[in-house]
């Protein structure tokens, strides 16, 4: 069925104007005033609401073996979330462990979605070896699977993290190939002495696993990729940059050529260290790598984020329930034990403490009601940042992240008045917590579209599940 959105403030990264959007097949075949509505389309009010492209998210983990238990969501639960937060494509990072195949690898995470999925979804492939057989594997990701960006990890050494040797070949096979490299920057030798330290000194909390992963840590992380980055002139992409001084590495490489963008990530614009620091062992909740900070880098990150230095908001979703598999790290073993989940190896401390926090159904509410309606962030900046720059870096543009004829019918109506308040209770990410719990809101999406097909009206998801596609996508990084 077609659909026409009638009177609505229609926001792209670059514009504001008040029309119409016709979607017919799919796709976005007219846009202007006083469009006529063909024979048998639903006709949607939207005066007085905004009309924004499709959201993007570019860093969440939906299937995800990590620290000894899988992550909570699966594409039904995360699909819908990210829906009813006007998310419509999500990017999930594909994780082997160092033993997997790649291709393997990316052909069950595709399994997971494909035929579940609400929205629309690709991958970044995970590189975590690099042997002689990784470059022809690389190439028919990219070439045949559509997949051209990759992950690499500059920490979890002993799982995830690569070594120099292979963060060379790797950049430097995807330089040939015109892919991305998207890179989480910690240096892992430092983590892993910070943290036997603390720990041999009985410093075992949840508020300890920030001073475990300090800034300087990730700095220097970001630092070393920017060295093999400008060697080897590959594109590349820092995930979840959570504070001022890996902002000023990466803005300086940036100033003398490198091919780098940044992301940031919701929790770090809205939460600080504290929240990791709460009594109880809540901090649990809030253990993320790199972690939390100090409140006194949020400024910074906003006006990066404003002036056009950090390219994305994103989220780094990453659902573990609290009350059993975040307590795999609880110091008392009364309480880390249980039938379902048990730490593996060392005694339980903060580094057993799975990793993440559930927010892709939250992000863009947060987005827009601390950053837009603050201030902090213009309209336009909140839609280049949490859409158009994530499709443009990732070979999607214009299909996803824009309103123009041609692109996907992926649209957001955007109610500016509505009020309301986060809680787990109401939430439909698959966790047992909510780490913005009782935040208020100052607006929502009161209606969602992928690809012209309904699928959110007024805060309740109503679209049909495998309606969601894989994008294949082009490299465009050469």
């Amino acid at each position: 069925m077609s659909l026409l959105i009638k009177n609505g403030t229609i926001v792209t990264a670059d514009k504001t104007f008040v029309g119409d959007v016709l979607c017919e097949g799919g796709t976005i075949t007219g846009i202007g005033v006083d469009l006529a509505a063909p024979a048998g389309a639903e006709v949607i009010d939207a005066t007085g609401k905004y009309v924004f492209p499709g959201f993007i998210d570019p860093h969440v983990h939906i299937y995800l073996p990590f620290m000894g238990t899988f992550a909570k969501d699966n594409y039904e639960t995360a699909s819908k979330a990210a829906l009813v937060g006007g998310t419509t494509t999500l990017i999930e990072m594909c994780c082997p462990a160092r033993s997997e195949d790649p291709l393997e690898a990316l052909a069950l995470w595709k399994s997971k979605a494909s035929g579940l999925s609400a929205c629309d979804y690709t991958f970044h492939l995970g590189i975590t070896k690099f042997d002689e057989t990784t470059a022809a594997k690389l190439k028919t990701a990219v070439e045949v699977e559509g997949i051209p960006s990759f992950k690499v990890f500059l920490a979890y050494k002993g799982a995830f993290g690569i070594d120099d040797h292979e963060l060379y070949q790797t950049l430097k096979t995807a330089k040939e190939l015109g892919a991305i490299v998207t890179a989480h920057c910690e240096n892992a030798d430092l983590v892993s002495e910070l943290q036997a330290r603390l720990v041999a000194e009985g410093k075992v909390g949840p508020e300890w696993h920030e001073p475990s992963r300090p800034v300087q840590v990730e700095a220097e992380g970001c630092s070393h990729l920017m060295t093999f980055a400008e060697l080897t002139g590959t594109h590349v992409y820092v995930v979840h940059t959570s504070c001022a001084e890996a902002v000023a590495v990466l803005k300086a490489a940036k100033n003398r050529g490198v091919n780098v963008w940044i992301e940031t990530v919701i929790p770090y614009l809205v939460l600080d260290k504290t929240y990791a620091e709460r009594p109880d062992f809540e901090g649990a909740k809030y253990v993320m790598s790199p972690p939390i900070r100090d409140i006194k880098h949020q400024p910074v990150l906003w006006a990066e984020l404003a002036d056009g230095t950090i390219s994305t908001v994103a989220t780094d979703h990453a659902p573990f329930d609290f009350k059993t598999q975040k307590h795999m790290g609880h110091p008392d073993a009364t309480k880390a034990l249980n039938a379902d989940f048990s730490p593996k190896g060392s005694p339980a401390n903060f580094t057993t403490i799975p990793n993440g926090i559930p927010s892709v159904e939250e992000r863009v509410n947060l987005l827009y009601t601390e950053g837009v309606k603050t201030g902090k962030i213009d309209l336009q900046t909140f839609v280049r940042t949490a859409s158009t720059a994530a499709a443009k870096l990732f070979g999607l543009y214009p299909r996803k992240g824009e309103i123009a004829l041609g692109s996907d019918a992926d649209l957001v109506i955007y109610d500016p008045d509505y009020r309301g308040t986060i809680s787990v209770k109401t939430q439909l990410m698959n966790t047992d917590y909510s780490g913005f719990e009782g935040r208020q809101l100052q607006g929502r999406p009161s209606l969602v579209t992928v690809r012209g097909e309904v699928a959110v009206r007024d805060g309740s998801f109503v679209g049909p599940l495998g309606h969601g596609k894989f994008l294949h996508r082009e490299p465009t990084h050469f």
